[in-house]
C-alpha cells in the first residue's frame, strides 16, 4: 500500500491518500509512524495506525470537552460513547487523562462545591446528589461536605428567608412559610434544618391581609352582594392561608 499525498486539513489533521483512499490522520500519528518518509505500508500497519489515530482523536475530543469546564470520568465516557468512540480507545483516553491530571476527582469536588456555594443557593443534599450523578465517589463527597461548617448552610437559609419575606406582598405567613420550606427542600436542605430557622420568624401580615381583603372585595363585589359576598371573600382569604380569626378581625375593622 502506497501513501500518495498529504493535504493539510483544519487544526492538526491531515488528509492522507493511501491507494486512492482518503484517511484523516492527526499529525501525532504521522510523526509516530514516520509516515512522511515511510511511503509504503502494509494492511497490518495501516490497521495499527488507524487504531492509534482513534485513540488520539478520542483524547483531543476529551481535552476540548474538558476545556469548557471540569468533567468527571463518567461525563467523559458518556460524551465519547455519544461520539461513537470505541470502548478500547475510551479506556486509553481515560487512563491518559488521569496521567496528565486532566481528570482529578479531588479538583472536581472542590470546584463543584465552591461554585455551588458562590454561585447558587443549593444545599448539601442537592450538591451531594449532583456529584453522585457525575460519578464521584460517595465517601469522598461526604468528606468534603462534612468540612463545610454548619453555619454556612444556616446562613444561606437565613438569607433566603429574609429575601423572601422582604419581597412578599401577597402571601399569608402560612402560605409564605410553606413556599419557603418547599423551595429550600428542593434546593437540597433538610426539612429539620429549615424549620429550626424558619420557626424563629414572626412574620407580620396585617398590611398584606388588608390588601388582599380589599382586592378580593373589589373583584367579588362585581358578582356578589351582602352575606354571600362576605362569605366568598372570607373563603378566598382562607384559601390563601390566612387564619379565620385574623380574617374576621380584619373584616370587622375595615
Amino acid at each position: 500500500m502506497e501513501i500518495q499525498k498529504y493535504i493539510k486539513d483544519k487544526n492538526n489533521i491531515y488528509i492522507v491518500m493511501i491507494d486512492d483512499e482518503e484517511y484523516k490522520l492527526y499529525d501525532d500519528v504521522i510523526v509516530k509512524y514516520n509516515l512522511l518518509l515511510n511511503k509504503n505500508i502494509d494492511s497490518k500497519l495501516l490497521k495499527e495506525i488507524l487504531t492509534y489515530n482513534d485513540e488520539i482523536k478520542s483524547y483531543y475530543m476529551s481535552i476540548k470537552y474538558i476545556n469548557k469546564r471540569l468533567r468527571s470520568e463518567k461525563e467523559i465516557r458518556e460524551y465519547l460513547h455519544k461520539k461513537d468512540i470505541n470502548e478500547s480507545s475510551i479506556d486509553k483516553t481515560i487512563e491518559l487523562l488521569y496521567k496528565n491530571n486532566f481528570l482529578n476527582e479531588d479538583i472536581i469536588l472542590k470546584s463543584y462545591i465552591n461554585d455551588s456555594l458562590n454561585l447558587s443557593i443549593d444545599g448539601p443534599l442537592k450538591i451531594r446528589r449532583k456529584l453522585i450523578e457525575l460519578g464521584i465517589n460517595e465517601s469522598k463527597i461526604d468528606d468534603y461536605l462534612n468540612n463545610v461548617q454548619d453555619n454556612t448552610w444556616e446562613t444561606r437559609i437565613t438569607n433566603y428567608i429574609d429575601k423572601k419575606i422582604k419581597l412578599n406582598h401577597t402571601s399569608s405567613k402560612n402560605m409564605l412559610k410553606m413556599k419557603i420550606l418547599n423551595d429550600l427542600i428542593n434546593h437540597g436542605y433538610s426539612k429539620e434544618m429549615i424549620l429550626n430557622i424558619l420557626n424563629k420568624y414572626d412574620i407580620k401580615e396585617n398590611n398584606i391581609l388588608e390588601h388582599e381583603l380589599l382586592k378580593a372585595k373589589e373583584e367579588l363585589s362585581k358578582k356578589y352582594t351582602g352575606k354571600i359576598l362576605e362569605q366568598k371573600i372570607k373563603e378566598r382569604l382562607y384559601r390563601k392561608g390566612f387564619t379565620l380569626s385574623d380574617i374576621n378581625r380584619e373584616y370587622d375593622e375595615e
